[in-house]
């Protein structure tokens, strides 16, 4: 076979432009007559020119077909997680689980940290059988559960003008109540057991104390006292406390002057 350079010549594949692109890519600059094909090393080693489009389109048309697949796995990644969120069940607050350990040699504030937050009740379970239970805790720490943007202090905004249903433990009922009561405690926050008055539950926590220890809901408003009596009766109704059994609510402004031992009930149930 021979090929014949120049301007609309025929090429091996029957081509001009094509031979003008063996030009180039020989180094030749001007038209020049060539023996049979085989015998030029330089162009045996080329590729067809017919064939360079071929291979460029299929290089295209396989990434197209890449990008497509990445895309149709990211939908479907996209769609199971739709479907896992879809499957919990919301609650109506999102809460924040936080833990107190008692360090004397840092702050109260820096004993204090956040656990986590959680706003299904898928989550609220799978959180409450990894952690500790309450009776476990060594003397001195603290559990607390708020709602979302309340921090478990006095003197957040949200908190200060409220106080506490208050349960006092003797130390045999760690082993026998105490984790019962408090996760009572726990589904009566996140359940919104508290009807109207459940907007006025900021929290509650658990003190594990040698002395004993001592389990509070906290509401946000101390005068408010139908709220806060409604709030107080329920409560002593779903931990099953006997009618005999009194429990007291304390106002923040009132505990945090005096001791607790010595802090005025403002009201009782």
């Amino acid at each position: 076979m021979w090929l014949v350079s120049g301007h609309g010549a025929p090429s091996a594949c029957g081509a001009g432009p094509g031979v003008r692109l063996a030009w180039l890519l020989t180094g030749l600059h001007s038209p020049t007559l060539w023996g049979p094909l085989e015998a030029i090393p330089a162009l045996q080693s080329l590729p067809c020119p017919c064939a360079l489009p071929c291979a460029l389109r299929q290089s295209v048309q396989g990434g197209a077909l890449h990008r497509r697949e990445d895309q149709r796995r990211r939908k479907a990644q996209r769609e199971a997680l739709a479907a896992e969120i879809w499957d919990k069940h919301p609650l109506q607050n999102r809460w924040a689980l936080w833990f107190f350990k008692n360090d004397k040699s840092k702050t109260w504030q820096a004993n204090l940290r956040l656990v986590t937050k959680f706003s299904t009740a898928e989550d609220f379970w799978a959180l409450y059988s990894h952690i500790q239970l309450a009776s476990k805790l060594t003397s001195g720490c603290d559990y607390s559960l708020f709602k979302d943007g309340i921090e478990p202090m006095w003197e957040d905004n949200r908190n200060k003008r409220g106080g506490r249903w208050l349960i006092t433990l003797a130390k045999q009922q760690r082993h026998t109540e105490l984790d019962r009561f408090w996760l009572e405690t726990l589904l009566c926050l996140i359940g919104e057991t508290f009807g109207p008055y459940s907007e006025d539950i900021c929290g509650a926590v658990i003190n594990i104390r040698a002395k004993g220890d001592k389990i509070a809901i906290w509401t946000r408003e101390a005068e408010n006292r139908d709220g806060v009596t409604h709030i107080g009766r329920v409560y002593k109704e779903r931990l099953g406390l006997s009618h005999k059994v009194v429990i007291g609510y304390q106002a923040h402004a009132d505990t945090a002057t005096k001791s607790g031992s010595l802090t005025k009930n403002k009201f009782v149930v």
